[in-house]
């Protein structure tokens, strides 16, 4: 009898990732390929859609090439969300798909949030939602505004993982979660808010569940035939591949950015969190930042070292003076701040910082940004973490999850393999398709851990102390930031 597989796919901000798994989680095959960001202009970030489609039909490919597939049940897809693309009517794209790092519509942002009352937001989502430059309608109200031609053939608005299900199986498809923002705590599109901008409504996608089957891939397709899941964001599918999906359990995903969250009913409305509506009992606070793995990446090009290559300079850097304080708002910052206007920047440099006290700065930076984050979550949901699940490419570093531990005094249990998103769209797809009754015994079944990293009591006060004067440059250089901007402070 063929082994029963699933297959789970990641569209991630730099890289398709997708993994091929028998239904007791053990990974048989992985695929990678990676792609770019493109930033024609100061504030702008761009992908192909392309891209996405070449990456998961090569690893369709390649699965079927090398490996059994008569057992193959179904495929889920996950995605960055706050990338949107906007196709029209035969489905091809009209523009480049507009990237969640991408600021451009900071103006339409603003314009809307004003109209928008706290009250509204409070009634519709619960607590004080964000429109920023990465929200949906922002996006569709600058295409209106500045490309009215454009706006007028656009059939839908769609994220990654949605338009790769509408070219995989010809369904338009989305579910109510990657709608964060659109949708009230009915997980209904809030009519109100998108009549804001002209035609917006009838330009989104229908909304179904994670596990609803969009469709079967089409004909000539590799893996023809085979349902294909509606599927979820990133952030969540990622976190049920952490292992987290009961109230009171908190995830740290480690990606290009870094994603805390917390499962809590409880909520204590919270400036600079996200609050998703209700699904299926599950209630999460989130705090997704702009800079993780990007961080290190940048600096890795500074350096002219390969990212992979960093922690071995930084390892034999203990924490002191020597090493500096390091903003990693190297495109503004998401939670909690919202603020777009910040930039990095590295404080406290003197003679004896080299090459390892910088990336040990810029490891210090990121762990910081997400106490940051895990303060505000901890506030809006009424849990205190004791320990946090951590997955994703950038959990592999032992040294960061250890300064990560540090800086934010909690337990942090690492899952097996980095590719929890892509494990947690597979898992979608199982119960899809009906391998598993429930959602904590498909968890409890594939997930797995292969070592936790306990905060050091010693270096308390080092961190404590550090992040303390992290809060103060961020807030020192705020005034500037803004000024610079606004364009205060150009020639």
């Amino acid at each position: 009898m063929a082994k029963t597989t699933l297959i789970g796919i990641d569209v991630g901000t730099t890289a398709i990732k997708a993994i091929l798994i028998d239904r007791a989680g053990n990974r048989l095959a992985g695929y990678s390929r990676s792609y770019p960001i493109s930033r024609p202009r100061p504030g702008y970030a761009e992908q192909s859609p392309d891209d996405w489609m070449d990456g998961v039909l090569a690893a369709l490919a390649d699965f079927r090439r090398y490996h059994d597939l008569s057992g193959l049940r179904g495929i889920g897809i996950c995605s960055q969300v706050n990338t949107h693309v906007f196709v029209g009517a035969n489905g091809a794209p009209l523009l480049p798909a507009i990237v969640w790092q991408d600021g451009r519509s900071d103006e339409d942002a603003a314009r809307l949030d004003a109209l928008v009352t706290p009250q509204q937001k409070l009634a519709w989502f619960g607590g004080p939602m964000p429109i920023d430059a990465s929200h949906a309608l922002a996006r569709l109200s600058h295409v209106e505004r500045l490309h009215p031609g454009i706006y007028a053939q656009t059939a839908h608005v769609l994220l990654p993982k949605d338009y790769c299900v509408m070219k995989l199986t010809g369904a338009v498809a989305s579910d109510p979660i990657a709608a964060v923002g659109l949708v009230d705590r009915s997980l209904n599109y809030v009519n109100e808010l998108l009549d804001l901008v002209p035609g917006a409504r009838r330009k989104l996608p229908p909304l179904f569940e994670f596990t609803h089957v969009a469709g079967k891939i089409s004909d000539g397709l590799p893996c023809a035939g085979t349902p294909v899941v509606v599927g979820a964001m990133d952030a969540w599918a990622g976190m049920f591949g952490v292992g987290v999906a009961k109230d009171g359990d908190a995830m740290y995903q480690s990606g290009t950015s870094e994603i805390p969250g917390i499962i809590s009913p409880t909520i204590h409305p919270t400036p600079g969190v996200i609050l998703f509506p209700p699904y299926k009992g599950i209630t999460v606070h989130a705090a997704p930042t702009q800079s993780g793995g990007a961080a290190l990446s940048w600096l890795g090009g500074v350096l002219g070292r390969a990212p992979a290559d960093l922690g071995a300079l930084a390892e034999t850097v203990p924490p002191s003076s020597s090493v500096p304080l390091f903003l990693p708002h190297l495109q503004g910052e998401r939670a909690p701040l919202w603020d777009s206007a910040s930039r990095g920047a590295f404080a406290r440099i003197d003679a004896r910082a080299g090459a390892g006290e910088m990336v040990r700065s810029v490891m210090e930076g990121v762990a910081f940004s997400v106490r940051l984050a895990f303060d505000a979550l901890e506030s809006s949901s009424g849990v205190k973490v004791g320990t946090a699940n951590i997955g994703g490419g950038g959990s592999r570093s032992d040294l960061w999850c250890q300064i990560r531990a540090d800086a934010l005094a909690k337990t942090l249990r690492r899952t097996a393999g980095p590719d929890s998103a892509a494990i947690g769209a597979a898992l979608l797809a199982g119960l899809g398709t009906g391998e598993w009754p429930s959602l904590n015994e498909a968890v409890e079944q594939i997930v797995k851990f292969d070592r936790s990293f306990e905060p050091s009591q010693v270096r308390r006060a080092y961190y404590d102390e550090k992040y303390g004067k992290f809060q103060e440059l961020y807030a020192a250089l705020r005034p500037f930031n803004r000024a610079y901007d606004s364009g205060d402070a150009s020639p």
